[in-house]
């Protein structure tokens, strides 16, 4: 019987002891230090703050303005000839080749996948009048900032419509044509808001441009990297712009800024909102699991996500270089030869249209006065709100899963690099730390935009 007795106590304490072993192996949620909590605060504070104010658009924040936006937004009556032979009308096409008025902005931002390209095959860059050399981002909080574009060629809503309506892959159209739309399809509401519209649609004043004939008509069968054929309807066209009289020019341009400044009041009212995150910063104890608290811990400690993917947008708004070396994109496409920020900035600084130009409503020093070295090969810091619905990632859109973007940085960039020098270094997460990393991500995921803002 004290034998039975002795043996029974031995395995008491060795099951003691198992648990006792097993409880310290399970890992727990962790502790936040007061200087990672403050940093958290900066992250989700109880209100995400509304878009800046913006001194380029004077309509910016003006309802008539957002809700004309709206409409221009989704009207794909602006756009010329579809280009590419891949346009075969099938369902992750705009239309045919050779079709005119299929691509609006809703075509490669579509509001139901929260404002980024599900449409086109493969999501990594988007098929409209040609296939797009950089991959197509969400709009969601695109007010946001104030340096648009992954290089910041552009640096304000206002003129980078002019980034797609006069680009041969894009809306392959021009200035002067959505002008003369304009002035057919849309002069009451225009001039509701913004002042009397020329008449644009008069042959005697304006010359009039087909949308067969709109943007460029390249010399191939298939559009080029540039415009290899004839254009007509854009400055340089040797033609129908430049032969207009400069106030003429002026006019045509200012209704086009204008349209630009409608869209951009409409695109500052796009957001994903507030995630399960949100609510656990702000006192929602069981808003977040152990593993989600792990990878938030990650996020700003040890995985050194928040020196770049800070602010309550989850972006510095910088451009930095993360040693990617472009892959080949949708079959063909592989962007190779870039210079990132260090040529897109260079490139505002040179732009009629920018910010400090006649053309902005008043300027904020948001250009600098000379790109760096530092900027070659630098793309800009992408807004974090929303990211577990996106279907591709990094400029080149060459990476389609968040867990492979994790194991990208993990490993410090590309072995090699391309474009000036990289800033990421090899992180040393673990199998479950990328694990946990990728479970908080997914806490960011918000409602998104209001239903009237999804639909025309």
């Amino acid at each position: 019987m004290r034998k039975t007795s002795v043996l029974i106590a031995v395995q008491i304490l060795f099951c003691g002891l198992v648990a006792q072993a097993g409880e310290t192996d399970v890992p727990r949620a962790p502790e936040f230090s007061d200087a990672e909590h403050r940093i958290l605060g900066t992250l989700a504070p109880k209100f995400l703050p509304p878009p800046p104010p913006d001194s380029t658009n004077r309509f910016a924040d003006y309802p008539l303005a957002a809700e004309f936006g709206r409409k221009l937004f989704f009207d794909t009556r602006f756009s010329g000839r579809l280009l590419e032979g891949d346009n075969d009308g099938g369902p992750h096409t705009l239309g045919k080749k050779g079709e005119t008025g299929r691509v609006s902005c809703a075509g490669c931002h579509v509001p139901q996948a929260g404002f980024l390209d599900s449409r086109t095959l493969g999501h990594s860059i988007s098929l409209a009048a040609g296939w797009g050399r950089r991959h197509a981002p969400s709009l969601n909080d695109v007010g946001q900032t104030r340096l648009v574009m992954w290089d910041g060629r552009r640096d304000a809503l206002y003129n980078q419509i002019f980034e797609v309506i006069e680009s041969h892959v894009e809306m392959n159209s021009s200035r002067l044509f959505v002008a003369e739309q304009l002035s057919r399809y849309h002069r009451k509401q225009y001039e509701s808001i913004f002042g009397r519209l020329p008449d644009f649609n008069d042959p005697r004043e304006y010359p009039q441009i087909p949308a067969e004939e709109t943007g460029c008509r390249p010399a191939g069968p298939s559009p080029k990297s540039a415009c290899d054929g004839v254009v007509r309807g854009i400055p340089g066209d040797g033609g129908d712009f430049d032969g207009l009289s400069a106030e003429k020019q002026e006019a045509v341009t200012r209704a086009v800024v204008n349209v630009g400044k409608a869209i951009g009041s409409y695109e500052r009212k796009l957001s994903c909102g507030q995630g399960r995150f949100d609510a656990w910063v702000n006192g929602k104890n069981d808003a977040m699991s152990d593993p989600e608290l792990r990878g938030l811990k990650l996020f700003v400690g040890k995985a050194k996500c928040v020196q770049c993917h800070s602010g309550p947008y989850f972006s510095d708004q910088k451009f930095h270089n993360v040693g990617l070396v472009p892959q080949t994109v949708a079959v063909v496409f592989r962007d190779v030869v870039d210079d990132g920020a260090y040529a897109g900035l260079s490139a505002a600084l040179k732009d009629p249209l920018n910010s400090r130009g006649g053309f902005s409503d008043g300027y904020d020093g948001r250009l600098p006065e000379v790109p760096g070295e530092e900027l070659k090969g630098a793309y800009k810091t992408p807004m974090l709100r929303c990211v577990n619905q996106r279907l591709a990632f990094m400029h080149t859109g060459q990476i389609t899963d968040l867990g492979a973007v994790i194991e990208f940085f993990n490993q410090g960039g590309a072995p090699l690099r391309l474009i000036g020098k990289n800033e990421l270094k090899p992180l040393g997460l673990s199998s479950s730390e990328k694990t946990d990393l990728l479970l908080f991500l997914k806490t960011l995921d918000g409602p998104g935009s209001a239903q009237e803002l999804l639909h025309q």
